[in-house]
């Protein structure tokens, strides 16, 4: 049987809270991000996101020894599906929004494809696995 060898992750939110003396909210937000000093940071354990696998490689301890393999998506990071899914939601939209009317011709093409980038981005809401 083979053997492989998964990375699993989690994301951790670091934080710190610092003032800054500044004319208006937006300038306040750029100092922070100007700021470069991170000593006296905190991490939150408490918002920690949600487990997701980072890599899979073929072989024990094999973890970054040779090319990664591909993985299904419904084990990649929630924030990353949505990401991905979100190129071919647009692409539907933009084709249904821009149909001249409900009748144009191309729309029986359209409506099932739309119907199932609805359901994929409903099973990634979920976090279940993708459609096909």
């Amino acid at each position: 049987m083979p053997i492989f060898t998964v990375e699993t992750s989690y994301r951790l939110p670091v934080h710190r809270q610092r003032s800054y003396e500044a004319d208006n909210v937006e300038e306040a937000c750029c100092l922070a991000f100007e700021d470069d000093d991170w000593s006296g940071e905190k991490l939150d354990y408490e918002s920690a996101g949600a487990e997701y696998v980072s890599g899979v490689w073929q072989g024990a301890d094999a973890a970054y020894r040779g090319a990664a393999l591909p993985f299904p998506p419904q084990f990649d990071e929630m924030v990353q599906r949505k990401a991905d899914f979100f190129e071919t939601l647009l692409g539907v939209l933009k084709i249904l929004a821009h149909a001249p009317d409900l009748t144009a011709p191309e729309l029986p093409f359209w409506l099932p494809r739309a119907e199932a980038a609805i359901a994929e981005a409903e099973a990634i809401l979920a976090g279940a696995c993708d459609l096909d």
